[in-house]
């Protein structure tokens, strides 16, 4: 029988994590054990910027630290190494750190060394293993609809608002808090949302067509750019869809302009790059994340990262984003 937590454990007030499924499984797991009811979504960006006011009656999932929690849990090496510039041990931290597949995997393993969890949170926990590393075996794989699969494809399709998205996840994190994801996945909330994206995904690839190519330096295709900078605002995109139209290239790269406070597009731009399946197969030695900090531009998992150059014109934002485009397929052929 393991120890149940210590019943004096400290009160805490709200979780905050990440807007993905895998943030959405460790929110779950985090609510269920700790009795939480307050859950808040954020990227990375709002962390790092501060925009969030968290205490240490907050818990933080799958983000960076921020300057101070209650409870900490992190898989990502980057954020790892932004404690060592920061001269913070993380085995200082309270809650824990380590590079395992997903967060959510990090979290389990925490809490199920402290109380027993309901066995419906291991298959939730399997699966966003799976799909925040994208380590299918093939792109039948991959596009096999799955429970967690299903889910996750509900969170890629647009929301009317911030709102809307943020009621969507809330009761999300309930329903994964407690039933199967199996369960979960036939839920009239989820299918409708499933109905949804399924509709979308043919204008995204269709936009994907249109918008791709490889650098000139690129003769083998290894890296599809997608460049979306001509639009006003960056199109909701799901870039990973690239590998359906280029499944022999080995990674993808999301090229876009920022926008502003005002909601108005800016010179600043934004990149989102990922792996294919091929490229993260064992043998493989590509790390974007490292690509990214190399460049100090930004950060990741070796199988995913982003960054953003600060442009102060138009033809700066041109001249910029070719020679930024350069660089990382310089670091990506030398890896």
């Amino acid at each position: 029988m393991k120890p149940m937590l210590d019943s004096n454990k400290q009160e805490y007030e709200k979780i905050i994590t990440h807007n993905d499924f895998d943030g959405m499984v460790s929110a779950s797991l985090c609510t269920w054990v700790l009795k939480i009811h307050k859950v808040t979504f954020a990227g990375p960006l709002a962390i790092t910027r501060s925009q969030i006011t968290i205490t240490e009656k907050d818990v933080v999932c799958d983000l960076p630290y921020p300057v101070q929690c209650g409870l900490w849990f992190d898989h990502h090496e980057g954020n790892l190494q932004e404690l060592a510039l920061r001269k913070i041990d993380p085995k200082l931290i309270p809650g824990r750190f380590d590079l395992k597949p997903s967060c959510s995997r990090v979290v389990y393993d925490y809490f199920s060394e402290r109380e027993e969890l309901p066995l419906y949170f291991l298959k939730a926990v399997e699966e966003a293993d799976v799909i925040d590393s994208f380590s299918y075996a093939s792109i039948e794989d991959w596009r096999r609809e799955t429970p967690g699969k299903i889910i996750d494809l509900t969170l890629k399709a647009p929301f009317q608002s911030a709102e809307d998205q943020a009621s969507y996840m809330r009761n999300l994190v309930q329903q994964i808090r407690d039933r199967s994801i199996d369960e979960v996945s036939h839920l009239d909330f989820i299918q409708r949302r499933l109905r949804q994206y399924r509709e979308e995904e043919g204008r995204m690839l269709r936009m994907i067509q249109d918008a791709s190519y490889f650098i000139e330096q690129d003769g083998k295709k290894e890296v599809v750019v997608i460049d979306l900078t001509r639009y006003q605002r960056r199109p909701h995109l799901i870039k990973n869809l690239a590998f359906l139209i280029y499944p022999e290239a080995l990674g993808v790269l999301e090229v876009y302009n920022l926008m502003d406070y005002q909601g108005v597009k800016s010179n600043h731009l934004g990149l989102s790059m990922s792996l294919s399946i091929n490229g993260n197969r064992q043998g493989q030695s590509k790390n974007i994340g490292e690509i990214m900090r190399t460049l100090n531009i930004g950060d990741g998992h070796p199988g995913a990262a982003a960054g953003q150059v600060r442009c102060n014109s138009k033809q700066e934002m041109v001249r910029k984003k070719k020679e930024m485009l350069n660089q990382i397929f310089k670091l990506w052929s030398s890896q």
